[in-house]
Formats: C-alpha cells, sequence, structure tokens
C-alpha cells in the first residue's frame, strides 16, 4: 500500500498544527490524510480504498456523505444559517422529534459537542442539588473538560488511584469527581455512604463504548437508578454514543432504565457537529434559557442550521427506513462470523458487542470492568488492526476501540471483511 502523499501531507501538517492532528487519539500510525468518504468507505490523499469501521468514533450510522442528509443540509443552508437571537424552525422539530423518542426527554437544549453537553449536565445536577460531588466509572469517557477528565484509559497500576488525564486540571474538580467500578452496585452503594448528602450526579455511558463493549449486568443500571432515588442523587446517562445507534430511544429505550438527564450527539446527526441535552421538565427548566432559571447556558452556534437539518434527516430515515433493523442484523452477522474464525482457528478470544457495534477482545472471558481489560493482548489487538488497515479493512489502530457497521454496509462488506480477518490471523498465528 503506497502511501507516499499521505506522508507529504502529514510532514507539512506538523509544521502548522502540534503532533499534525487537531484530536489526540486521531494521532496514529499509519499516519494517513483522508480526503473522501462515501458510503461505507474512505479514501486516503494516494488514493487507496478504506472499508470503513471506524466511522469517526461512531457517527456516520448511515455512512459517508449520506445523500439524504446531505440534501437536506444544503437546502436548509440555501435558505437560513445562524441568527443568534429568538428560535427557528429547524430548531423546534428536531426538539419535538428528540422528546418524541427519547425516554427521558421532556425537554431538550442543543448544543455542539458531547463535552458541552456532559458539562451542562453535571452543572445542572450541582445546582439542582446544592451538591460537589459527582461519581464516574473507571474507564468511562464523558469528554475533556475537567469535572470528568480523570480515570479514563488508566495505566494498569492507576486504576481506582487519582489519575487526572491532563495536566492543568483544578485540583478541586479532580477531587470532587469520585471513581467507581462498573458493574459494581456494591462499590457505588459504599461510595455514596462514604460521601452521604454530597453526590450531585451520577454519570455513566451506559454502555461504555470508549473501552470498546462492556455490557451491563442484569440488575446494574436498574440498581443505580434505585441508589440515586434514595440518595437524592441526579442519574445522567452519557448516551453521545448509544444514542440514536442502540435505538432511536438510545440505549435507555432497550434497557428500561430511564434517567434524569441524557447527553446526546455523535450518531444523532450522521457525522455533522451537533450534541443535545435532555431530561426532566423541572431540572431543565434551571436553565437560564427559561427567563428566572438560575443555571447558564449559552453557545453562539448552539442550534446551527447545519446540525439541526443533519439531525433532522438522519432521524427522519430513522423513523421510515429499517435502519436499525439493518445495521444490528449486520452486526450480529459480523460477531457471529468473528466467533465462526476464531473456533476455526482454535483461538480462545471474547466477541463483545452489541447491536451495531463489535470488538475482540483477545483473551479468554467476557470483560465486566475496565480492570479486567489488561486481560486483553494489547499489542496482538493493534498489530492485527494494523495488517487489516494494510488489505483496506480500516478499524481503528488503538487498543480496546470499537468498531461500528453502518447502514451503508452490505452483506458482501460483511463477507469481504471476514475473509480478509481470517486470512490475517492466519498469517499471525502461523496457520
Amino acid at each position: 500500500m503506497n502511501t507516499t502523499r499521505s506522508q507529504e501531507l502529514y510532514a507539512k501538517a506538523n509544521l502548522y498544527t502540534p503532533g499534525g492532528v487537531h484530536s489526540a487519539t486521531r494521532n496514529v500510525e499509519p499516519h494517513l490524510v483522508f480526503t473522501r468518504g462515501e458510503g461505507a468507505y474512505i479514501y486516503d490523499a494516494d488514493g487507496n480504498k478504506y472499508l470503513d469501521y471506524q466511522a469517526a468514533f461512531g457517527p456516520y450510522i448511515l455512512g459517508h456523505n449520506h445523500p439524504y442528509v446531505n440534501n437536506k443540509v444544503i437546502e436548509a443552508i440555501s435558505r437560513t444559517d445562524m441568527f443568534g437571537v429568538g428560535s427557528t424552525d429547524l430548531e423546534i422539530i428536531l426538539s419535538e422529534k428528540i422528546v418524541k423518542h427519547v425516554p427521558s426527554a421532556d425537554q431538550v437544549l442543543l448544543c455542539n459537542s458531547g463535552s458541552e453537553a456532559t458539562y451542562h449536565a453535571i452543572r445542572l445536577s450541582r445546582a439542582v442539588t446544592k451538591r460537589n460531588k459527582i461519581i464516574k466509572f473507571q474507564g468511562c469517557y464523558h469528554g475533556w473538560h475537567d469535572y470528568v477528565a480523570r480515570n479514563m484509559l488508566s495505566a494498569w497500576d492507576m486504576i481506582g488511584k487519582r489519575d487526572p488525564g491532563s495536566a492543568g486540571m483544578l485540583d478541586d474538580a479532580i477531587d470532587n469527581t469520585l471513581v467507581c467500578t462498573y458493574n459494581d452496585l456494591e462499590d457505588v452503594e459504599r461510595t455514596l455512604k462514604a460521601n452521604e448528602g454530597e453526590v450531585a450526579a451520577i454519570i455513566i455511558e451506559p454502555i461504555p463504548h470508549n473501552i470498546g463493549c462492556i455490557m451491563p449486568q442484569p440488575g446494574f443500571l436498574e440498581g443505580l437508578r434505585s441508589l440515586c432515588d434514595a440518595n437524592g442523587t441526579i442519574l445522567i446517562f452519557d448516551e453521545v454514543i448509544t444514542g440514536f445507534r442502540h435505538s432511536i430511544g438510545g440505549y435507555q429505550q432497550v434497557a428500561g432504565v430511564t434517567p434524569d438527564l441524557t447527553t446526546m450527539g455523535k450518531a444523532m446527526a450522521n457525522g455533522y457537529p451537533i450534541a443535545a441535552i435532555a431530561g426532566k421538565k423541572e431540572l431543565m427548566e434551571r436553565f437560564n434559557t427559561k427567563p428566572g432559571g438560575d443555571c447558564w447556558f449559552a453557545g453562539t452556534y448552539n442550534g446551527h442550521a447545519v446540525g439541526t437539518a443533519a439531525s433532522i434527516a438522519t432521524i427522519e430515515l430513522m423513523e421510515n427506513e429499517p435502519v436499525h433493523e439493518h445495521i444490528f442484523r449486520l452486526g450480529e452477522k459480523m460477531r457471529s462470523g468473528l466467533r465462526e474464525i476464531h473456533n476455526r482457528l482454535d483461538m480462545d478470544v471474547f466477541v463483545a458487542g452489541f447491536g451495531s457495534v463489535f470488538t475482540t477482545y483477545f483473551m479468554n472471558f467476557e470483560p465486566k470492568h475496565y480492570a479486567e481489560l489488561q486481560h486483553n493482548d494489547a499489542d496482538f489487538y493493534v498489530k492485527y488492526r494494523h495488517k487489516l488497515i494494510e488489505r483496506g479493512i480500516y478499524k481503528m489502530p488503538m487498543n480496546i476501540k470499537r468498531n461500528h457497521v453502518s447502514y451503508s454496509h452490505t452483506d458482501e462488506d460483511i463477507d469481504h471483511t471476514l475473509d480478509v480477518i481470517e486470512t490475517v490471523l492466519k498469517e499471525m498465528l502461523n496457520k
């Protein structure tokens, strides 16, 4: 695979940008410069074509450059853009759709990124409860801000310890964020008791997709709901990844557990920038978008025509076409095919996933929380993905990262991917 042009452009990018990329997790080898995306495929500057399962960390539920979404965006920006006062018809239509479909959404506010949404959710929780502390879970990711940027992809010897994710974070923010073990209700209950009357919110990825796909064990999410009710604590589901991808109503609809607040993004607009926070009316009306509200909410680009039009179009397709049926079927076909390959090759590994998401952990049991992922063979995991990229299958070449199927993927794409995977694994195992 020739990547000469990508390497030239990457060297140029480094002259003007630290590291040559505009988000830290994009700095991976091979250093490719992408120039086009269409359906299930992405293309680099050298013309190499890749079957894409990275999906920009999940937004592309329909596929790249989906014509229905793009046309709706073009139509919207031909008549409107951004006004900075009042509301737009697009904002009203989108908000109504979110309230219609998401169980926790009595009302909704639009913003631009998942990090913004989780920031607002946590600040609102503190305003409502008059408490300072929050609980998050080891390995979960909720954005780049100080409130939550700790104990994400921690080194194994830092699990459960004080592990801020960045220099420059405020000590008060770090120490007011408590860290629990996912799928461990007893740990959460102990933490609440040890900080009685001090915990404003529990924030959780209902499925921790930041670390691949670890499923909630029976009763875990229900138990969090009960603990929050008993302790006057607000339950926040961070559905920036799971929302709209796992159901038009989010994973909360699948699980039958309704949080107090929900954050959404990524798949809600098929790659266009937008996010949202939704929740109970009595909570949402504390935002000062309603006169008399005391919790600040503002943003110049909130509700921009591009993101709102894209999100309306994406949700319309989910309403009118078998989007979830298709991606769930292909997701299961991929997972089943992987298990068959591993059995044929006598590999004792665990294929994880839900709906359209999948990954293979190179370990011999199902992980229940982040600490157990240290048993995954990280070197093999990343080397395997590099070899797939060389053969035109793009999975993010980082340890414990999930893959995504889109509405543009076909049965033939899955069959081809499985063939390539078996070839690569045979090569790596010398079989």
